[in-house]
């Protein structure tokens, strides 16, 4: 069965690591049959949340940028998957913007139950432990919604240097295939 997959690559840099592995998950997914799209924060206007609360009146936030759109998207899909490097044992701060403007989501009928997480980092799979958690943090306050795998790929600095990491490659590519 057919499922709509919205693959969110939020790391800023061309050609990045954690971009290499969301698109091999896309290309997996698109090979099971599945509806892909991916997104990348690249080039957006994404703002942060003032927190004003008014989302949760309104079906989506109040800031006039890109993340309404992405985030309408969010709630559409029936998979969510984020990439994102990791920056001192976290998520990025771009990924994390994006998680708290989709605030408007908590009281919404979203869509998505899976939720899948590839990090990208210099040093080794343990440094993705952070970002787990930090969306473990969000995917907490959606009660339908579950971490449904990682790929942790550890071992790349510079940009495409992941495509050496062919065993990480693969394992995004099979993550996405087995949706």
């Amino acid at each position: 069965m057919s499922k709509k997959v919205l693959i969110l690559s939020t790391s800023l840099r061309l050609g990045s690591n954690s971009d290499l592995l969301a698109q091999q998950f896309a290309q997996g997914a698109r090979e099971a049959g599945h509806q892909v799209e991916l997104i990348s924060l690249h080039g957006k206007d994404l703002r942060f949340c003032n927190g004003c609360m008014a989302c949760l009146k309104a079906p989506r936030c109040v800031i006039r940028d890109d993340a309404n759109d992405i985030v309408e998207k969010m709630g559409a899909a029936e998979v969510l998957c984020f990439a994102t490097p990791v920056y001192y044992y976290e998520l990025s701060g771009q990924m994390k913007t994006l998680l708290d403007r989709a605030n408007p989501l908590y009281s919404a009928d979203y869509q998505f139950r899976d939720v899948y997480l590839l990090t990208a980092s210099a040093e080794g799979d343990s440094a993705s432990d952070g970002p787990i958690n930090g969306l473990m943090g969000w995917i907490s306050c959606f009660e339908k919604a579950r971490l449904a795998g990682v790929v942790r790929g550890g071992g790349a600095n510079d940009p495409g240097e992941m495509a050496r990491l062919t065993e990480k490659l693969t394992a995004a590519y099979e993550m996405g295939k087995k949706i």
